[in-house]
């Protein structure tokens, strides 16, 4: 099922994407990146649902601050980092995101706005193939406050450029929807995500990557679908 676009809405000119869960499965690799970051630095290891449900805390240095029960910075940072990027090759796009994302380049620019830092971004994206496709990168550590606050949604667009309006955020968790209502773009729940609810209000519910191919055709009535 798709939901139409809102009405009233003008044509899509840009899309920007959340990374996980929706355009890659780290559903393991990052909750073990942390374990193992908390476990070198003397942290009390926490289990993998424990690590997702801070994942709203923002960019790493939120994370490890409350899983180290301490004060952290970059030196904390960087070894979490060698910890991902020595983990990172088991991450994978999900399943219909690459070729959505080929289709898609070229009709409309492609960004990302992560919580994650944007170190991480790099790290996780470059494994899976899939950094080259985006124009432009937020992430978590580039704004003051982690979704829902808008400002990355906002940032993105503005370095796009695009007008908010003009612009769909696609991302699983409930925090991802509502940051794109706040921002004033429109929210597309990736249903195919392991946080989505479907109790979250979304302006578009896309059950698989291709759906979106089909909803911007419609909008735009150009060739991405």
């Amino acid at each position: 099922m798709v939901l139409p676009m809102a009405p009233g809405r003008k044509q899509v000119k840009a899309v920007v994407w959340d990374m996980d869960g929706t355009l890659i499965d780290s559903a393991s690799v990052v909750p073990d990146a942390f374990c193992e970051t908390v476990r070198a630095l003397g942290g009390t290891v926490r289990s993998t649902a424990e690590i997702v449900a801070l994942y709203s805390l923002g960019p790493p240095v939120s994370m490890l601050t409350e899983l180290l029960q301490r004060p952290c910075g970059d030196a904390e940072v960087d070894v979490y980092h060698g910890i991902l990027a020595r983990r990172a090759g088991a991450v994978m796009p999900c399943d219909g995101i690459k070729s959505v994302l080929e289709r898609l380049q070229g009709t409309v620019p492609l960004a990302v706005f992560t919580g994650a830092s944007r170190r991480a971004a790099e790290i996780l994206l470059g494994a899976a193939g899939l950094l080259d496709h985006f124009s432009v990168l937020v992430g978590g550590d580039e704004v003051h406050k982690p979704k829902p606050d808008p400002a990355g949604i906002r940032k993105a667009c503005s370095l796009i450029p695009v007008d908010v309006d003009s612009a769909v955020y696609v991302g699983d968790a409930p925090t991802d929807l509502e940051a794109a209502r706040r921002a004033g773009v429109i929210g597309a729940a990736a249903g195919w995500g392991h946080l989505y609810d479907a109790a979250a209000p979304a302006d578009l519910l896309l059950r698989s990557p291709g759906d979106l191919l089909a909803c911007l055709a419609a909008t735009n009535g150009d060739h991405s679908a």
